[in-house]
């Protein structure tokens, strides 16, 4: 052991420092400080001092001749809780240890083993004993102390589960209370509906009854009718108890139903759409016969899916009841009612609202362009209108708003739409083409809206301008000038040169004051979607044609299934204003989301229901589409059994505007036939996003972008995938090329050609050949490695392949028109004379639409 200081000994001995230092001195080791060094030499000579100071020297027989050290030492055990309140069940547990160390003396020791050498060995087994024996008590004590702590631990475990047992029970307990108050509100509940149903069972009857009286009623076609108990008679219910039987005294035992005597005939309200389930129920018949009641009718349907309204009215009908559509009063009508209430005031004159049509490159656009001063056509990709042109122009006679509409085929929507929205319809006639397809339509389309036409004959100052032929032509569609003794107005007039033009606008404005046109301005507005588009910056952008009120900044306005506060308007020339009035058009921004071309828009004061009104219209058009989906699937199903495998060719179509969208949508659809089918996946306004090609990789869909391009997400996902992506700016490219892909897809066809026909003259009979026809080929070549038909009377009796074909003696490979020639048919020797002889080629050719 080192040596240790003064201080450090009094420490560990437990004793001040100047009684160490005053032993020390006695003992006679020299010390002052505590800082001065103590050696073990110094330690034992202080023990025998102090020994001898207590009556104990070294050779006292008294004297110890061990020591043994007891230490104990306490520590805490946390033991954490369990369940919903495992903090405050935690518990500390103190765990105390006890260890016990024997010291025996040198000298003992030695003393008992002896010095010599040889007792070393009962030296080591004693000091073995020794240690052994306190490893055994320290082993028993720490026995103890686990045993202990287990004993605490099992019994906290034990507290703790039956504290979580506890709390199931209750929770149990109270589910059960819960479930059956729920029972019991239910049970009442459907007491209460019974009796109902019986009340209105029983005022049905009665009022059948007296109806039956005044006339009788015929069956259905099928011979069905609903039955139902004759009234007075009831149900008895068997009342909680004990059963009496009857005495026989008492009246005789009665079954609880009579037989039934006359049908139940329910008034059903059909809503625009309801499930097979729900208008089971209404009619109160089962599920199942009125899925059987649909497939005899020829539908296929299942519980679950929807029918629309005059399906649904027709298997009512099937069913013996009436049918009535339901106009419940929703958010909608209230908003429709409310503003109807609100349009009052003085109506002023409003501006005529002018729509121009026409066939394709009859000058439509170039004539507005003339009157607005402006250079819109060349603007137009192909030089052709594609979108509607909502124009306010202010001329020296007079405001007219203008409604420029497309003339190709693909955009009959469109035209549709501004005969609707407008008051008198232009009719731009070339007059060196005269009358074309979308002339007569443009006149339909006038004549099913009920507004009059104004016949501008454009191009005149052409050489080859006939008014003659044009106004032949237009009397065949009962469009008749003025000059002929018709109620049309014609006027000749020239957009390159503006020959015309002052009477045109004379003829509108006289006639728009014969139709006196006439408003309301001091009232919320409402109006039509004339076209609608997505802009990146600005989002939903929305073209509307203002029809009675006036339209504010600020306004919240509804527009079919969307909705939003005006934030911004704009004129047609991009200048911000605040207010439109009546027959203005104008740009919107601020609403949830495109609009459909065509919508009504109406402005309303309450957000909510405005909210509440667009929610309501997006569900009624997801479950009519979602009928006619289903419908159209089973249909399909139906029409393609049988038949070979359709190609499917599915195309993702997003366009600049919402008009654009549809054109195309209906132009390619169209393209499909027996063969191909077209499915156009998904459609809609703005950039081709990287959700757009994800549903184009998922449905195989080739995209397609009008007008528009994919974003820098789209584009990365399109190329990572090698997606088919079409850009077009004018409608005749995307509908060739997709015609042309189509055609691609629909491969070869196997065509029969009749190259030549030879006439039988005799027949010779060969015992080695067979039968050996004498020909004549009257048309074409006969050729040797041709299939051929045998046709008598023009019928076909037979179909091979030749055996020979000889001229005079020698084979011949091919025999031409006019030569004589034998031949011998495979496996056929019924030739007679006067029969011919069809030679044939078979050749694949492409398939097309």
């Amino acid at each position: 052991m080192s040596n240790v200081s003064v201080e450090q000994l009094a420490e560990v001995l437990g004793v001040g420092i100047d009684k160490l230092i005053a032993q020390l001195n006695d003992a006679g080791i020299e010390a002052a400080s505590g800082e001065d060094a103590v050696s073990n030499d110094d330690k034992k000579k202080l023990l025998a001092h102090l020994r001898a100071s207590h009556g104990k020297l070294e050779n006292d027989a008294t004297a110890p001749k061990k020591v043994t050290l007891k230490r104990k030492t306490v520590s805490e055990l946390r033991v954490p809780g369990t369940g919903p309140r495992a903090r405050a069940t935690a518990r500390t547990v103190n765990v105390e240890v006890r260890k016990r160390r024997t010291y025996v003396k040198r000298e003992v020791v030695q003393e008992q083993i002896g010095v010599e050498y040889s007792d070393r060995e009962e030296a080591r087994k004693i000091l073995e004993e020794s240690r052994a024996e306190r490893a055994e008590q320290e082993q028993k004590l720490q026995d103890a102390a686990d045993k202990a702590r287990l004993q605490r631990e099992e019994e906290v475990r034990k507290t703790q589960e039956e504290l979580a047992r506890k709390e199931a029970e209750e929770k149990v307990r109270l589910e059960s209370e819960e479930l059956a108050r729920q029972e019991e509100a239910q049970r009442r509940e459907e007491d209460k509906e019974r009796q109902r149903e019986e009340e209105r069972t029983r005022k049905l009857a009665d009022e059948q009854r007296r109806r039956e009286k005044e006339k009788g009623k015929a069956p259905t076609r099928y011979g069905r009718k609903e039955l139902h108990v004759a009234a007075g008679t009831v149900a008895r219910r068997r009342k909680p108890g004990l059963r009496v039987k009857p005495s026989g005294s008492g009246r005789p035992s009665e079954h609880g139903f009579s037989r039934p005597t006359e049908p139940v005939i329910r008034e059903i309200a059909i809503p625009e759409a309801i499930t097979v389930a729900d208008l089971a129920k209404l009619m109160a018949v089962k599920a199942g016969e009125l899925i059987k009641t649909l497939m005899q009718m020829g539908m296929m349907v299942t519980i679950n899916q929807p029918l629309d309204r005059d399906t649904a009215t027709l298997v009512v009908e099937e069913l013996g009841h009436s049918a009535v559509s339901s106009d419940a009063k929703d958010v909608e009508q209230e908003l429709i009612a409310e503003e109807d209430e609100a349009i009052s005031g003085e109506e002023v004159t409003r501006p005529p609202v002018v729509t121009v049509m026409g066939h394709v490159d009859h000058g439509k656009t170039s004539l507005l362009d003339y009157i607005r001063e402006a250079r819109i056509a060349e603007g137009e990709a192909g030089g052709i209108t594609q979108h509607i042109g909502a124009y306010h122009v202010e001329t020296p006679r007079g405001i007219v708003t203008f409604l420029d509409t497309p003339g190709h085929a693909a955009f009959t929507a469109m035209r549709s739409r501004g005969a609707q929205a407008t008051d008198i319809v232009i009719l731009v006639v070339a007059a060196d083409d005269g009358v074309m397809p979308q002339t007569r339509e443009a006149i339909q389309h006038a004549r099913a809206a009920g507004v009059p036409i104004i016949v501008a004959v454009n191009k005149i100052d052409k050489e080859d301008a006939d008014l003659d032929r044009v106004k032949t032509e237009l009397s065949k569609e009962e469009v008749i000038a003025e000059d002929w003794g018709g109620r049309d107005i014609f006027v000749y007039v020239s957009a390159k040169t503006g020959e015309g033009i002052d009477s045109l606008l004379d003829a509108i404005l006289l006639q728009a004051e014969v139709l006196e046109l006439k408003a309301v301005v001091d009232a919320r507005a409402r109006g039509t979607v004339i076209e609608s588009s997505l802009d990146k910056g600005r989002g939903p952008v929305a073209t509307l044609l203002v029809q009675q009120g006036t339209l504010n900044r600020g306004d919240m306005i509804l527009a079919g299934q969307e909705f939003g506060r005006v934030r911004a308007m704009f004129d047609e020339t991009g200048e911000a204003i605040e207010s439109a009035g009546p027959s203005m058009p104008v740009v919107v921004l601020g609403l949830s989301g495109v609009p459909q071309a065509g919508d009504e828009v109406l402005a309303v004061t309450n957000e909510r229901k405005a909210r509440e009104a667009a929610s309501q219209r997006q569900d009624r058009q997801r479950e009519s589409r979602l009928a006619r989906q289903q419908a159209a699937n089973l249909q399909n199903l139906f029409d393609n059994m049988g038949k070979d495998e359709q190609i499917n060719v599915n195309l993702l179509i997003r366009a600049d505007v919402q008009g654009s969208v549809e054109a195309l949508r209906e132009s390619l659809t169209k393209l499909s036939n027996d063969d191909v089918q077209v499915n156009v996946v998904a459609s809609g306004v703005g950039a081709i996003t990287e959700s757009d090609a994800a549903l184009a990789q998922a449905s195989g869909a080739i995209i397609i972008g009008f007008n528009v391009r994919a974003d820098a997400s789209g584009r990365k996902f399109i190329q990572e995938n090698e997606l088919d992506l079409h850009y077009y700016s004018v409608i005749y490219d995307a509908i060739d090329e997709v015609t042309k892909a189509i055609n691609g897809l629909l491969g070869t066809e196997v065509k029969e050609q009749i190259v030549g026909l030879a006439e039988v003259k005799e027949v010779f009979r060969s015992s080695r050949l067979g039968a050996i026809a004498g020909c004549l080929v009257v048309e074409g070549i006969v050729k040797r490695k041709n299939p051929i038909r045998v046709l008598r009377d023009n019928v076909v009796i037979f179909e091979g392949e030749l055996e020979s074909l000889r001229r005079f003696k020698d084979e011949a490979s091919e025999v031409q028109s006019g030569t004589e020639c034998g031949i011998g048919v495979k496996q056929y020797n019924d030739v007679k004379p006067g029969d011919q002889i069809e030679c044939f080629e078979r050749i694949e050719v492409a398939r097309t639409l």
